[in-house]
């Protein structure tokens, strides 16, 4: 529980960022490292609440008061042993995950919630930096092997808990290199690229095959996996992103975020030469269409590529303050946020719908917008309130709607969810018997966290297929993948 008095004694702090200035000319992890002792007076704030909301907050299950304790008391080994029990990749989810088990954390309720990301991260590198993260192949292999398509989170996720079950996994990956949106579609200034490799080289050396540059679908199709492999993960992700449907969409000058993302992860990996093009915003006046979390990557990285002005503009009006009389703990809070990328510079614009794009020459110049007012939960155009915004370029940050399903239902011939996902039941098994999916394929675009919370599960019921074994239904946790034929 950490100390009796520790929510008093010591305020919620996070590890000091690198200055603004500093931090935009290079693509470094923003945060500086924090003193151990700094942890533990966090870790100390974590009080005997009696019914750990933080856990069940997290999709994980993480056992959180107890490794909060065990940093507290010092006892680091300890505090790790308990948070690997639960999760595989925290050096991931201690940098992305929006932290759910926060906003549950009882302190919510009147005071600032532990620092339990924080907490997470620095557990993990510790326990890097002290050796205690090592490689651990099976000691006997079953014969059985596995095929996974796809190297994000939920993939990755899987791909470690069938290997160190004893079964031999490969995972396809379409992209050059392993590690789905994690290495291309998240800035280094959110999660480094040597993050990502130091946990591949692990999987790796515990027997886990990777083999890039494979879409599958084409050559090998996803029937020849069916064929070769006792059992199938579909760990895809969600790839298809929201479209704006609005003349002038065709401009020149109008990308999709991850478009945009994914290339300057690769000029930053020395993978892509060319700084500038289509898909620079250096010297541009650039509009960001989304207010999530890809809309605050597409700004931070504007910032970095040197833009000349940058907009955000969110659909919704801009949220309270602090959370609303229908919005109470433990809900998720529906409450203003900013995030590192805002604190570098830009502009906001809440409750604009964008009406049409005006180009000259073929390329994008301005956003004919108008103000929108939200009645029973739909938002309206605001009579009388239209105007334009200059734009060079027009990132479109507004989601996904669900994975790319064509091949996988022409060659396995699986039955989708009503939207248009693929439909598991709750041992994540797909309408074709040893056909499974996880993460944002069968759930639809989601966090990081539930992404591991789904691999590892669906790892756990395809083991128990292959041994014969009783794997014991656990809760979903709202999980809504289910087809209503089984």
């Amino acid at each position: 529980m950490g100390k009796e008095s520790g929510f008093f004694d010591w305020p919620r702090r996070l590890p000091e960022r690198v200055a603004v200035e500093t931090r935009l000319g290079n693509y470094k992890e923003i945060y500086l490292p924090q003193a151990p002792e700094r942890t533990r007076e966090q870790g100390g704030r974590c009080m005997d609440c009696g019914v750990p909301m933080c856990q069940q907050g997290c999709p994980l299950g993480n056992m959180i008061p107890d490794w909060n304790d065990y940093v507290y008391r010092d006892r680091w080994l300890r505090a790790y042993q308990r948070l690997e029990a639960t999760n595989c990749f925290p050096e991931f989810t201690g940098r992305l995950c929006p932290a759910p088990c926060e906003k549950a954390c009882v302190l919510a309720i009147n005071q600032d919630p532990v620092t339990i990301e924080e907490i997470e991260k620095e557990i993990i590198e510790h326990a890097f930096a002290e050796g205690w993260v090592q490689a651990r192949p099976p000691q006997t292999r079953t014969g059985k092997r596995v095929a996974i398509v796809g190297s994000g989170p939920a993939g990755l996720a899987a791909a470690h808990q069938l290997n160190s079950m004893g079964h031999e996994v490969v995972v396809f990956e379409a992209d050059e290199k392993p590690g789905g949106m994690l290495r291309f579609g998240i800035p280094d200034f959110k999660l480094e690229k040597w993050v990502i490799e130091r946990r591949l080289n692990l999987l790796r050396a515990e027997g886990v095959i990777f083999r890039t540059s494979t879409p599958i679908g084409q050559s090998p199709s996803f029937a020849d996996l069916h064929n070769e492999y006792d059992a199938v993960l579909l760990a895809t992700g969600a790839q298809k992103p929201r479209e704006l449907e609005c003349p002038g969409r065709d401009l020149q000058g109008v990308h999709l975020a991850m478009d945009f993302l994914s290339r300057q992860n690769r000029i930053v990996a020395g993978d892509v030469d060319d700084e500038g093009g289509a898909l620079s915003a250096k010297d541009k006046r650039v509009v960001i269409l989304g207010g999530g979390d890809t809309g605050s990557d597409c700004l931070g990285t504007c910032h970095r590529q040197g833009t000349r002005e940058v907009t955000q503009i969110e659909l919704f009006p801009e949220p309270p303050r602090e959370r609303a009389n229908d919005n109470p703990w433990p809900q998720w809070p529906m409450v203003f946020r900013s995030s590192s990328s805002h604190e570098e510079g830009g502009a906001r614009a809440f409750g604009v719908m964008t009406k049409a794009l005006r180009g000259e020459g073929g390329a994008l110049k301005a956003l004919e917008l108008v103000r929108i007012e939200v009645v029973a939960g739909v938002p309206r155009p605001v009579p009388g309130s239209e105007f334009e915004m200059p734009a060079d370029m027009l990132l479109l940050a507004i989601g996904f709607v669900g994975p790319r399903t064509e091949a996988i239902v022409e060659q396995l011939g699986v039955e989708l969810s009503p939207r248009g996902a693929v439909a598991v039941d709750e041992r994540f098994e797909t309408s074709v018997p040893g056909i499974y999916s996880a993460g944002d394929s069968c759930r639809g675009a989601s966090l990081i966290v539930w992404a591991i919370a789904d691999g590892r599960e669906a790892a756990r019921h395809i083991d128990a297929r292959l041994s014969g074994k009783h794997a014991p239904r656990l809760p979903s946790k709202g999980r809504d993948c289910s087809f209503a034929s089984r």
